[in-house]
């Protein structure tokens, strides 16, 4: 439920996108240091789409059956948002929190300048797990405050019409605003589809967005044609031509900004989780679990980290267990600027 390797490969170029597309992302299977046998698939960050508004990271871990032990590590500039599916997961973090995590329940850790945390699932043998896990980046205005961690166990929902409604997890949609605290104009929320359709979304204009397949799938009426994100690297694109891209458990459609709606058809019923917000207010540098905006403000995160610093504290209820970070690479980190 963190990311726990190092940055994704260098750029292979720019999407191909001459005029008004939107993007088919796939998720990729990453390894993940000091988590063995634990499949876990990422859609962001992607060379082409680094951010969806504030949204920086999104992971997707199960389903399976898997016995989680991910030790104290550290987190800088960011909120991690953690949305399970199937399965229980203890949280412990360094200011006190020692919670478990539930379907149904958002729980929300803001980094600020630093903190730790650790996760387990609950019990001493495999169990079956499936959970996004989120990252939403911090504005300057906040990232170098005191870190917080926050539940919420009672979340609005807004009617969409047709059967259909959505769990408005951060932000606002609609008319409709989750509890939970933001610090830029963002929306996450799970969109609960019936079979049939088609159901209509709500949307900011000024927003861009993105649509994630949960449980079954989706067809998004983008109304403009799809490009693979790695059209380039694949012998087969997906096929995304026209202007409809479907949504599962292993792919994101980008949909970028000037919408006031998206349509979306679930023949079947699912669950899709979608992605909104203001483009961010700037490029971030992001390696490991560190959000920054520059290559010395990483490396000053690591070293804090390796020489065990206060700035992260201590997670409750640990030793002296942890992950150690992993080497810098051999270059300057740059910025992600958005490809398309």
């Amino acid at each position: 439920m963190t990311r726990l390797d190092v940055a994704p490969p260098a750029s292979e170029g720019p999407v191909d996108c001459d005029g008004p597309r939107s993007l088919v992302v796939e998720a990729r299977e990453v390894p993940l240091g000091g988590v063995r046998g634990m499949e876990v698939h990422r859609t962001l960050p992607h060379r082409a789409l680094p951010m969806v508004g504030a949204w920086c990271f999104l992971d997707r871990f199960g389903p399976q059956d898997t016995l989680m032990r991910v030790e104290p590590h550290p987190h800088i500039g960011l909120q991690t948002v953690t949305w399970p599916i199937v399965g229980e997961v203890r949280h412990r973090d360094a200011v006190g929190s020692d919670v478990v995590v539930r379907p149904g329940a958002l729980n929300l850790m803001t980094s600020g300048e630093g903190i730790a945390h650790s996760e387990y699932s609950v019990g001493d043998n495999p169990i079956p797990l499936d959970a996004l896990q989120l990252w939403v980046a911090l504005p300057e205005s906040r990232r170098h405050g005191a870190p917080a961690f926050e539940r919420h166990e009672n979340l609005p929902v807004l009617d969409l019409g047709e059967g259909a409604d959505a769990v408005v997890v951060m932000g606002a949609l609609g008319d409709v605003e989750s509890p939970a605290t933001v610090h830029t104009p963002i929306v996450g929320a799970e969109l609960r589809l019936p079979a049939g359709g088609p159901v209509r979304v709500p949307l900011v204009p000024g927003w861009e967005y993105a649509l994630y397949g949960m449980i079954g799938s989706a067809d998004v009426q983008t109304g403009m044609d799809a490009v693979d994100a790695d059209a380039a690297r694949r012998e087969t694109p997906l096929a995304t031509a026209g202007t409809t891209a479907s949504v599962d458990g292993s792919r994101l459609v980008y949909l970028g900004t000037g919408r006031d709606h998206v349509d979306v058809v679930s023949p079947g019923g699912a669950r899709v989780f979608l992605l909104g917000g203001e483009p961010f207010e700037a490029d971030i540098v992001m390696w490991w679990n560190f959000v920054g905006r520059s290559h010395d403000e990483i490396v000053a995160a690591r070293e804090a980290w390796e020489a065990q610093s206060p700035r992260f504290g201590a997670v409750v209820d640990h030793g002296p267990e942890r992950i150690p970070a992993p080497p810098l690479p051999a270059v300057r980190l740059t910025p992600r600027r958005r490809r398309v």
